[in-house]
């Protein structure tokens, strides 16, 4: 039996709680043993944000030792001093624990326990910058869906959270179990942790009156084309220098940096329809197979041919 207990509170996000407790709930119609519980810092049942109450098993304090953790996130939590009370059931929870995971912005819990310092986390892509700047001893990873370091794993917002407990499932029962899992909630099999939180499309804007405008347009629209920093100058008629001020300003990156990431998620999207490694390579625009890995290997810490099965179908 492998104890699972899920640490909540008022404005909790209730797909935080849901999502991994039925990823656990599943596994067990597959062999797997999981004990699901849900505290609370005094005991209290909890509301969560969408107005939903909540009950829970009683006080983290009076949780058995063992199994895993889970520190949950909320909307509005990082926006005021984080409770005392929640802080102080954060550090039982996690004291007691095998493992110990956080969803959403339950990882600005632990960082303020200093339990993350010198280690790898992530939260939710919002509120990653001021996770950066709040505790500058973590090693944040902007760009993840989980993270996993040592006994802590880390994850970003909302559905993550399922992506995270699939990866505990895999982790626990293998790759079938998890695979069944997914079956039977309806989604991905396992998201890359690697995986970027969102697209990178859809994650930067700028006006329409910026030069940047018909570059971001024009890697969008063919991620294999020509996109070198003195083509993309020439198609915002500035210069080089300028188009790297441009992107640092404008949307917080490099232009290889962004080129790269669309071609990423190109690459990404032939390789989940059934195309082979060398096609995703050329069509993405990396060129070649090694490139492709490399990039691969680096951002999402598995290669295309192990992408392209995990995703297949």
């Amino acid at each position: 039996m492998r104890r699972v207990t899920i640490l909540a509170y008022d404005d909790v996000s209730m797909i935080d709680i849901a999502g991994p407790a039925d990823v656990f709930g599943q596994a067990n119609r597959f062999g797997a043993d999981y004990r699901v519980g849900v505290v609370s810092p005094g005991g209290a049942d909890v509301r969560t944000f969408n107005g939903v109450r909540v009950s829970v098993d009683g006080a983290a304090r009076d949780a058995e030792p063992g199994g895993t953790a889970v520190v949950l996130g909320g909307y509005a939590m990082v926006e005021t001093p984080l409770d005392p009370d929640l802080l102080e059931a954060a550090r039982v929870l996690a004291a007691g624990a095998d493992r110990v995971t956080a969803v959403c912005t339950g990882s600005f819990l632990l960082a303020e326990l200093g339990l993350l310092d010198g280690r790898a986390a992530t939260t939710h892509w919002r509120q990653v910058a001021l996770f950066a700047r709040r505790y500058p001893d973590v090693l944040v990873q902007p760009d993840s869906l989980y993270v996993h370091d040592g006994p802590f794993i880390t994850s970003a917002g909302v559905s993550s959270g399922i992506d995270l407990a699939l990866s505990l499932v895999e982790d626990d029962h293998g790759s079938e179990v998890a695979a069944e899992v997914a079956r039977a909630m309806v989604v991905f099999l396992q998201r890359p942790g690697g995986l970027s939180q969102h697209s990178a499309a859809s994650r930067w804007h700028v006006s329409r009156t910026s030069p940047l405008r018909a570059v971001l347009d024009a890697v969008a629209a063919d991620p294999a084309a020509d996109h070198s920093v003195p083509a993309m100058a020439a198609a915002a008629s500035v210069s080089a220098r300028q188009l790297s001020r441009l992107f640092h300003d404008e949307i917080g990156t490099t232009p290889a940096r962004y080129v790269e990431l669309v071609r990423l998620e190109c690459a990404q999207d032939l390789l989940q329809k059934g195309h082979t490694v060398a096609v995703a390579a050329a069509r993405s625009g990396f060129g070649s197979d090694e490139t492709l890995r490399r990039v691969f290997t680096n951002r999402l810490g598995l290669s295309p041919t192990a992408y392209r099965e995990q995703h297949r179908g």
